[in-house]
């Protein structure tokens, strides 16, 4: 071993006074790595046997390596995308059918039960309380309530702070004249408080099943009552809307709603003649109409 030392040192002598350019008899080759510092010489214990050009370079100027079968098993493969492919474009969602608008005459009556009717067995007047009741309790009993409400140039007999209407201008909702009020036998009847449900047909359509207290409510609530012409009123009788609506065809969208507004109000339904009726007026002359409360 000490002989290859020395005629390393021996080779590297002669290599750094190249001064003829001849060829040199092989000897060993030294490989020193890249840093800047340098480092401790790697020597060959025998010359090697191939042509220093084919000495592998340091590593980090080795080319790529060759694969082969072992280094292709130590290498993951890389991961291949399938081709992409295009999907047939989904088709629309249908829309679902919307219903009325919330909040409008159509949705309330939409909201009705729909049957028919009850029979009449049992009915009576005093089944709704007798004669007019003070329910919202403000002293004045609910027609002269509705007189003041509905009439114009209202008069009140004094000493009865306001409740005793006795005169006033009704422009009239059912056929649009003008009807002079005047309190007295013989003229009252020229206004008449008109229940917009009738009684009569509420009995048939769910108030039989109402306490008496609901009953009484209902034939007093400011919500069912109209002051309207006299004799128009009386040719309504206990119509519904299937078979009764005020000659004045625009102010049918107004008693259609109100109609709707107290069945829905105490649980009443209607027929389905009925329920038509309201939907045609409804949709021909006001469908976007806010239902009443």
């Amino acid at each position: 071993m000490l002989g290859i030392l020395l005629a390393g040192a021996l080779g590297l002598g002669l290599a750094g006074c190249g001064d003829t350019g001849a060829p040199q008899q092989a000897g060993p080759i030294v490989i020193t790595t890249e840093s800047a510092a340098p480092g401790p010489l790697v020597v060959w214990s025998e010359a090697p046997t191939v042509p220093p050009s084919s000495v592998a370079p340091s590593a980090t100027h080795a080319p790529p390596q060759e694969k082969t079968a072992s280094t292709e098993a130590q290498t993951p493969a890389r991961k291949r995308s399938a081709p992409a492919t295009q999907k047939p474009a989904a088709p629309a969602p249908k829309k679902p059918a919307t219903g009325p608008a919330a909040g409008t005459v159509l949705a309330q009556l939409a909201s009705l039960p729909v049957k028919g009717r009850a029979p009449k067995t049992g009915y009576e007047r005093s089944n709704f309380g007798s004669g007019w009741k003070d329910p919202d309790r403000n002293g004045c009993d609910g027609r002269n309530d509705i007189l003041r409400r509905d009439l114009t140039s209202v008069v009140a007999r004094q000493g009865t702070q306001g409740c005793i209407i006795t005169s006033g201008i009704l422009n009239d909702p059912y056929t649009g004249t003008f009807i002079n009020f005047v309190r007295g036998q013989g003229t009252s009847n020229a206004v008449q408080i008109d229940h917009v449900v009738a009684l009569y047909d509420a009995w048939q359509k769910g108030a039989q099943q109402l306490g008496a207290d609901q009953r009484i409510a209902l034939a007093n609530d400011p919500l069912n009552l109209l002051a309207v012409d006299g004799p128009t009123n009386a040719s309504k009788g206990d119509g519904d809307a299937a078979t009764w609506l005020p000659p004045r065809k625009s102010y049918r969208c107004a008693y259609v709603a109100r109609q709707t507004a107290v069945k829905a109000k105490y649980g009443l339904w209607v027929t389905p003649a009925e329920r038509d009726a309201i939907q045609r007026v409804v949709t021909a002359q006001c469908p976007g109409q806010k239902a009443l409360r």
